[in-house]
C-alpha cells in the first residue's frame, strides 16, 4: 500500500499545458525525442496528420492563435510535452513518487507510470479526438470562473438550462463549467455583473458533460480492454477519486472521462493532508502549480519548462538527488530558488486601491506614469518585485500569470484607471506582454481624453 504523496507529486496538465517551442526543449534529450517520435508516428497513422510537421507549419503563430487554429493538435502536443518532460527526468535518474493528471493529462500520467506504453497512450488520445469530431455536434465549450464550486453552483441555479454543468472543480481559485454556447454566454454575463472574472477555455467540446455521451460510448468501443501493466509509479485520478489499479479497464475508465467531472481541488486537498510539499509541473507552463500555489503558498513548485533556461536541468538535478522521503516543509525549502515558480498571491482579497487619477484639472498621465502605476498594481497583486515587469516580459510564459488571473487583473486596471466596461471583442491573447498592457491603458486613456 503506497504511503500517499510522501515525496513529490508529478502533475500532468490538460488545458494550458503547451506553448510554442516546448517540445523542442525536451527533444534535445534522446530518450524524450524517441518518445515524441512514437507519438508523432501514431498520430500520423490514426489521424492522418503528423504532430511535428503541423507544429513546424504553424511555428509563426502565437500560442492563442495556435490553440484556436489547431485544438486537436494542441491536445496531442500537451500529451507529448508531459511524456517528454518525464522522459528527460527518467534519463537522468530523476522521478516523482505519485502522478496526478488533470482531464486529458490522466492519459499522460498513465504512460509516465508505466501502465500504458507511449504508443498506447497516443493511440487512446487519437481515438478520443476522432470520436469527439464524429459524435459531438453540440457546438458547446467550456468557461472558467475565478471562484469556488459553491459560488459557481449558485450562478448556475440562475440558469435552469439543460446541458450546463460544473465540469471541473479546481478548488477555491477556479471552477470550469461546460455546456451549450448560448448558456455559456449567459453565464459570462452573470459573472461579469457580479464581479467574477471569467474566460473562455480553448475547448472545442463541452468536456466532462453528459452532452458527450454518444462520444463516450463510441470511445469505449474503440479502446476498452486496455488493462494496465504493473504501475511503476502510483497514479491518483481526480475523476475517479482514487488510485488506478492494475485490474482496471483503463480504456473504459478513460472513455468515461468525457462525461465525468474532474475533482482536482479535492485531489490536491487529499495530497496536502497526506504531506505533499513538492509539486512538479510536467507541462510547458504553470497551469497546475499555480493552483497549488494559491492554496499552498509555502510549498515547493518545480516548473521545468516555465522558468529560466536552466530550470529543466536544475529540476532534474534536484529530483535525482532526493535521498528518499522529503518529510518536512523545511526539507522542501532547501530547493534552489531558481527551480521554483515565482510566488503567486495567496490572499484572495485585493490590495487597497491605488489612486491613479491625476489631480482635478491636471494634465493627463504620461505613458511613464501609467507604466509605473501598472507595475505597482501588478507587483502588489502578484507579490513580485517590480523590476520583473519589463515591457517584453510575457505574463504567462515568463511570470506564470494564468488566463483567469489576467482577466482579473485587467478588470482591476479598468477600475483603477476608470476605463469603463471592457471593450467588445477584447482578447487577452493580444496583451500577453507587460508592455502591451501598458499600451492598452495608454491608448484607452488617450481616447478618453480626446487625444485620438
Amino acid at each position: 500500500m503506497v504511503n500517499e504523496f510522501e515525496v513529490s507529486v508529478g502533475l500532468c496538465p490538460g488545458q494550458g499545458g503547451y506553448r510554442q517551442g516546448a517540445l523542442d526543449a525536451v527533444r534535445i534529450c534522446p530518450r524524450a525525442a524517441e518518445a515524441v517520435a512514437v507519438i508523432d508516428e501514431t498520430t500520423s497513422e490514426v489521424l492522418g496528420r503528423s504532430l511535428l510537421a503541423t507544429l513546424a507549419e504553424h511555428a509563426a503563430l502565437r500560442d492563442e492563435e495556435l490553440f484556436a487554429a489547431e485544438p486537436e493538435l494542441v491536445q496531442l502536443a500537451i500529451f507529448a510535452t508531459s511524456v517528454g518532460v518525464f522522459e528527460v527526468f527518467q534519463a537522468d535518474g530523476a522521478g516523482v513518487s505519485v502522478l496526478i493528471g488533470h482531464s486529458l493529462g490522466e492519459i499522460a500520467a498513465l504512460v509516465c507510470s508505466g501502465a500504458l506504453s507511449v504508443a498506447e497512450g497516443a493511440r487512446i488520445l487519437c481515438h478520443r479526438l476522432a470520436v469527439l469530431r464524429e459524435h459531438d455536434s453540440s457546438g458547446g465549450g467550456m468557461l472558467a470562473l475565478a471562484c469556488g464550486r459553491e459560488r459557481t453552483e449558485r450562478i448556475l441555479e440562475l440558469l435552469p438550462t439543460a446541458g450546463l454543468v460544473v465540469a471541473v472543480d479546481n478548488g477555491p481559485p477556479q471552477t470550469a463549467v461546460s455546456g451549450p454556447a448560448e448558456a455559456l454566454r449567459r453565464v459570462e454575463r452573470i459573472a461579469e455583473a457580479i464581479g467574477v472574472p471569467s474566460i473562455r477555455l480553448h475547448a472545442a467540446h463541452p468536456y466532462h458533460n453528459a452532452l458527450l455521451q454518444a462520444a463516450r460510448d463510441a470511445l469505449t468501443e474503440r479502446i476498452c480492454g486496455h488493462h494496465g501493466r504493473t504501475f511503476a509509479i502510483p497514479v491518483f485520478s481526480p475523476v475517479l477519486g482514487r488510485y488506478y489499479r492494475s485490474q482496471d479497464d483503463l480504456g473504459e475508465l478513460l472513455a468515461a472521462h468525457l462525461t465525468s467531472p474532474v475533482q482536482f481541488g479535492p485531489a490536491l486537498q487529499r495530497a496536502q493532508a497526506a504531506g505533499a510539499r513538492v509539486w512538479v509541473e510536467l507541462g510547458a507552463n504553470r497551469t497546475l502549480t499555480n493552483l497549488v500555489r494559491s492554496v499552498r503558498p509555502d510549498d515547493t513548485l518545480l516548473t521545468p519548462l516555465a522558468g529560466p533556461a536552466a530550470a529543466l536541468e536544475k529540476a532534474v538535478a534536484f529530483l535525482a538527488g532526493q535521498p528518499g522521503l522529503l518529510r518536512t516543509a523545511a526539507d522542501a525549502a532547501r530547493v534552489p530558488a531558481a527551480v521554483t515558480a515565482p510566488p503567486m498571491a495567496s490572499n484572495p482579497d485585493p490590495p487597497p486601491a491605488l489612486d491613479t487619477s491625476p489631480p482635478s484639472g491636471g494634465p493627463p498621465l504620461s505613458r511613464e506614469d501609467i507604466e509605473a502605476r501598472i507595475r505597482t498594481i501588478y507587483a502588489t497583486a502578484l507579490e513580485y518585485p517590480e523590476e520583473v515587469f519589463e515591457p517584453t516580459a510575457e505574463l504567462e510564459a515568463d511570470l506564470g500569470v494564468d488566463s483567469v488571473k489576467q482577466v482579473e487583473l485587467m478588470a482591476r486596471l479598468g477600475e483603477e484607471f476608470a476605463l469603463g466596461s471592457r471593450p467588445e471583442g477584447l482578447r487577452m491573447g493580444d496583451y500577453r506582454t507587460f508592455g502591451r498592457l501598458v499600451d492598452f491603458v495608454d491608448d484607452a486613456l488617450s481616447v478618453g481624453n480626446g487625444h485620438r
